[in-house]
């Protein structure tokens, strides 16, 4: 079975699992773990922030950083397929009591003027925009990535607007690849950074937020009020560690994977292929089959993708992914699609 379905299906490597279990541990919660501050002092320091803290996931770092920049009963602008509106199950609602102010987009491209637009002039009765969000790179809109005006114009609205922005970072590793740029240069103007390793680095569990200290020393609290505290988190966060040594530097391979998979399907009559700029590869079906009826068949040849939408199926490239592999997937997706 080749496992497209996303980056998160990963297995750790037989060095990694050696690098948790000789990992130097301590409680976390108490008076820290040596292996995760020490994890947590590297990523701050790639980013060029003051301080970073590890969570368990991305999910609970991006509603620590929600709680910490917005305020209840005001809205948080985000385009319109983020993650944090479809994939965090309301937690905006239910965890920090705001709402969303969705902006509609035609490539899932965030820009300042969409952005600017969707601003209301001052009421006393409609609510205020409290804090931004960009997800960067882009999931729902096939892995891409924010080009560097398009960030830059939204870190000067977010200033011109006095609101903090927050960057949904999961796989901000692959946007810094694929722009060639530094992490701290493509983050930059953020107040807050989530990135996750276990995705395209392979890790089996966490995140970390990433800002200054004062506000990292507030998500400590946050994070503990949310059931985040952790104890030996070293042996966790020693796969971390070894990711960032050993595996950061495969995700262009993942990427040139991904661009010859789709290249391989690109004349396919059935199937209209979104040219990736990352490790993720959205599919959209013309013919008879729905992306569940698509996902059925695949699956029992040997493929598993995910459905993204009735028309549409979504495909990530990892690192335990092969290029036998990627061929064979081709061949796989192209010969049942047909049917």
């Amino acid at each position: 079975m080749i496992d497209l379905r996303s980056d998160t299906v990963t297995k750790p490597s037989d060095p990694m699992r050696r690098a948790m279990m000789d990992a130097e541990v301590g409680d976390d919660v108490l008076d820290g773990d040596p292996t995760t501050a020490k994890l947590e002092r590297r990523v701050a320091d790639m980013f060029g922030r003051d301080a970073a803290l590890f969570f368990p996931s991305g999910t609970q770092a991006n509603q620590a950083a929600v709680w910490l920049l917005s305020e209840p009963g005001t809205e948080i602008l985000l385009e319109q397929d983020a993650h944090l509106i479809h994939y965090e199950l309301g937690a905006l609602s239910v965890v920090s009591g705001v709402q969303v102010r969705p902006v509609s987009t035609p490539d899932g491209m965030l820009t300042a003027a969409l952005a600017d637009a969707a601003w209301r002039g001052p009421s006393r009765y409609t609510p205020r925009i409290s804090m931004m969000s960009v997800e960067n790179t882009h999931n729902s809109a096939g892995g891409r990535v924010a080009p560097a005006d398009m960030w830059t114009g939204l870190v000067e609205l977010a200033r011109r607007r006095a609101v903090p922005l927050h960057l949904d970072g999961a796989r901000i590793w692959n946007a810094a690849v694929a722009q060639g740029v530094s992490l701290d240069r493509i983050s930059q103007g953020a107040d807050t950074v989530m990135v996750s390793f276990s995705k395209g680095l392979g890790c089996p569990v966490g995140s970390c937020l990433i800002g200054d200290a004062d506000t990292i020393d507030r998500a400590w609290e946050v994070r503990k009020r949310l059931g985040g505290g952790m104890r030996q988190t070293g042996i966790l966060t020693a796969a971390c560690l070894y990711a960032l040594d050993h595996h950061l530097g495969q995700l262009a391979r993942d990427h040139e994977h991904a661009r010859l998979w789709a290249s391989l399907l690109s004349g396919h009559p059935l199937l209209d292929i979104v040219t990736p700029e990352t490790n993720i590869v959205i599919v959209k079906l013309r013919g008879k089959d729905d992306a569940a009826s698509a996902v059925s068949k695949l699956e029992a040849a040997g493929l598993r993708v995910v459905e993204f939408g009735t028309k549409r199926v979504r495909a990530v490239f990892h690192l335990n992914v092969t290029h036998e592999e990627v061929e064979r997937a081709a061949d796989i997706m192209e010969s049942e699609i047909a049917n």
